[in-house]
């Protein structure tokens, strides 16, 4: 049974928020994310309620629920979107969070810091006045400048976040 914001969203003309969907998820596609799953987001982020199930996305997208499932899998092992149960219901509820790119920077924090210990290792291992080495150690500069300047962008991105939206 569609919820009220799925109607409200079939009121739209689909033509112009598929045509938004498929140039936004092509954008992603462009920045290294993988078609389905930028798909899949995209037709999330232009859905009134934010969340859709499986069957919902399938048929925006016109696509089967196994491409779906791997789409949101994906998506949510990047911390892009959430798995829900619907209320009253055995269907899993797909949502994407109005903060959804802080969550999913913030969750490359432990990435970050194992790319660094990696670089420090590699460092230690190929020598710090070879070549490699000198290399590896501006890309764990680099790596440590991002992860300290990032701390600051978070908490800029909060008091922002609530100037603007109040939450």
């Amino acid at each position: 049974m569609p919820t009220e914001e799925t109607q409200r969203d079939r009121e739209r003309d689909d033509d112009v928020v598929s045509r938004f969907v498929e140039r936004f998820a092509s954008q992603l596609v462009e920045a290294g994310m993988p078609r389905m799953p930028s798909r899949i987001f995209a037709a999330l982020l232009a859905s009134d309620s934010g969340a859709l199930t499986s069957a919902e996305l399938g048929e925006r997208l016109q696509v089967s629920p196994a491409a779906v499932s791997g789409a949101v899998r994906y998506l949510t092992q990047q911390h892009m979107v959430s798995r829900e149960r619907e209320p009253g219901s055995r269907r899993d509820l797909f949502r994407v969070h109005g903060n959804q790119w802080y969550e999913a920077l913030a969750n490359r924090d432990a990435v970050l810091k194992r790319w660094e210990d990696a670089l420090r290792d590699g460092v230690a291992s190929l020598g710090e006045s070879t070549p490699a080495g000198r290399r590896l150690a501006e890309t764990l500069a680099f790596f440590e400048f991002v992860q300290a300047e990032l701390t600051g962008l978070m908490e800029r991105w909060r008091v922002r976040r609530e100037e603007l939206f109040g939450h």
